[in-house]
């Protein structure tokens, strides 16, 4: 059986041409997982009638607010209205679990500290560690991205496949190593041909392509540059609800 890849949010931080915030879903059958966890998450489920509870591991690449703010929302949809029950593991770069916890009281102040009916599991991976979670292999990378907190590129396996996703990031040397081989490369790619510090654009990925050897490449989170010229580019991008097999 192949895993189907859901781009619940495909954008940037600040909503360019329209797209909800960083949030992917995939599901091999017998589970699924989320590849970051933007603040306009729960909307995109809500939009594209995905049920949180059948959602057992959250993946978080680096702790800005368009990439790890929807947990709150997530844990407290799961108390309050899903009714969860099964266990929820979130994973993410050294500092996540006390992230988390500060960004639950500020948005809802003492929903940290809230006794639910489900057991929350916050698990932090050292940029350069790996690690098997629930029916998943993970493999963080350090990138380069300040974020107030080690960011991190990272490699799933799961059900047979490797998705690798770059999270945010300059050009780094660590990106050929997570995606080396893998079915798929879930790549930032904020300008077309803009070099900018702590961030990817289309040119420098075409000049290392060879370089990361991996069958099939999606370009995600683009700013309104970036959506100007994908007619000028020669691989697959996100949409908001974009679904494909692997």
């Amino acid at each position: 059986m192949g895993i189907k890849i859901t781009f619940l949010g495909s954008g940037d931080a600040f909503g360019s041409g329209g797209r909800l915030q960083t949030c992917i879903l995939v599901d091999q059958g017998e589970d699924k997982f989320l590849l970051d966890c933007g603040a306009s998450s729960q909307i995109a489920m809500r939009k594209y009638q995905i049920k949180p509870n059948e959602i057992s591991t959250i993946f978080i690449s680096h702790l800005h607010g368009d990439h790890f703010s929807g947990i709150p929302f997530f844990i407290l949809d799961a108390q309050m209205i899903s009714k969860r029950t099964a266990p929820l593991t979130i994973v993410g770069p050294i500092g996540i679990k006390q992230r988390v916890l500060n960004a639950m009281e500020v948005l809802f102040p003492g929903s940290s500290k809230t006794e639910q009916k489900f057991t929350v599991t916050i698990r932090e991976l050292k940029a350069g560690g790996s690690d098997d979670i629930n029916s998943l292999h993970i493999t963080s990378y350090p990138v380069s991205h300040p974020s107030g907190s080690p960011s991190t590129a990272l490699r799933v396996e799961a059900a047979g496949k490797v998705i690798a996703y770059t999270g945010d990031t300059e050009w780094q040397d660590s990106l050929i190593t997570a995606a080396r081989g893998a079915d798929i490369l879930i790549s930032e790619c904020y300008y077309f041909d803009k070099k900018v510090r702590f961030h990817l654009d289309y040119h420098t990925l075409m000049e290392h392509l060879d370089e990361l050897q991996v069958k099939r490449l999606i370009l995600t989170h683009m700013s309104d540059n970036m959506l100007a010229n994908v007619d000028r580019i020669s691989c697959e991008y996100a949409d908001d609800g974009k679904i494909i097999e692997i």
